[in-house]
Parts: C-alpha cells; structure tokens; sequence
C-alpha cells in the first residue's frame, strides 16, 4: 500500500477520538499511539454494530414466538430468516473489520512511519479546522439525509473524501477509489451504497 493510502486509513481510525480543542495533543503522536485510538473508535463502531445484531436476533425470536410451533406460518419464517441473515452479515463484517485492523497495524511496522503519521495528522488537521463547511458542503447533497444520520465512521470516510478532493487536489478518481476501498473495509452494504451516492454527486 502506498504511504498515503496507510496515512487516510491511520486518520480515519484515528478521528473518531479527535476534536477541535485537542487537535495540537495529536501532533506528536506515534503511529503506536494512533493506532491505539483508532482502535478506540473501532470498539465504539463495532459496539453499535453488535449491539444492531443482537437487535435483529431479538426480532427474529419475536417473530418465531408469534404463533406457536406447530402453526407457524410461512411469513413468520421468511421474516425470522431475514433478520438472522441481517445479524449475520453485521457479524462478518465486524470479524473482517478486526482482520483488516490487524493487519494494517502489521503493514505500518514495515513502513516509513514518520512519513504516514505526519501526512495522517495532516489530514486529521485539515478535517477538524474545516468541520463545519465540509459538513454543510456533504448535507447539501445528501438528499433527504443528514451527515450526522451515518455511523461515524461513514462520515469521516466522507469527510476525508472532501479533504482530498477541495484542499489537497486529489484527482477525483484516485478520491473516489480511496473512499470506496475505506468502506469496504470498515462499513457495510448500506454504507457503501451511500457514500457511493454522496460521492458521485459531490463531484457534480
């Protein structure tokens, strides 16, 4: 992976523990260090995401525990079935999220570190300081949505997309590509839809 590539990812991981009024406390970071907060908000991620799995498998027993055994009906089954799938995929997608963690954490120990943690802070700076009008800028072409209705991680994901397109130049397919292999790796089927959606029309 390129350094740049390594350095969206560190601060995507690493925003989620980032505010405005201690931006400066993260400028002297190691990549240990960053890694550890970006664990952090993984932990918060995957906790809604198991806790939306234990939600489809209380709805799935509530739909089995409708009618009794013997006259279950057909309806009852298929939705029983479509909230265990739902719970399923969430839980792969968590056991992927880990893998894909762990082995980042692998690829940076090989990598020129310095490097990917002051492009990753640089990031992370870009973000915080411009919060407000990156926010309204992806709002406005939301449609029906607000940014603030996604997981955190989706919209860091976005908001770093932005980062690259109107203050570094990024060419819109190299963003594009990079914001979508994000997704794949720390958001699900829904996310990836939206953020696809978002950013084929923040390029319009």
């Amino acid at each position: 992976m390129e350094s740049r590539s390594l350095a969206r990812e560190v601060a995507l991981l690493v925003l989620g523990q980032v505010s405005e009024d201690n931006i400066d406390k993260y400028q002297s970071l190691s990549i240990e260090k960053m890694l550890d907060l970006g664990l952090d908000t993984l932990l918060s991620h995957w906790r809604e995401q198991l806790d939306e799995c234990a939600l489809q498998i209380e709805l799935a027993q509530d739909e089995l525990l409708k009618s009794d055994y013997d006259s279950l009906e057909k309806s009852n089954i298929i939705t029983a079935r479509s909230y265990l799938t739902n719970g399923l995929k969430k839980s792969e997608n968590i056991l992927n999220i880990l893998s894909d963690t762990f082995e980042l954490s692998k690829i940076l120990s090989l990598s020129d570190q310095e490097k990917i943690r002051i492009e990753a802070i640089h990031r992370i700076d870009l973000v915080i300081k411009k919060i407000n009008l990156i926010n309204s800028s992806l709002d406005s072409v939301m449609e029906g949505w607000r940014l603030k209705r996604l997981p955190r991680i989706d919209q860091d994901i976005l908001r770093l997309a932005y980062v690259d397109l109107y203050y570094l130049k990024t060419p819109i397919p190299v963003t594009c590509n990079e914001a979508v292999n994000l997704a794949h790796r720390y958001s699900d089927e829904q996310g990836r839809k939206m953020i696809n959606g978002v950013l084929r029309r923040l390029q319009n």
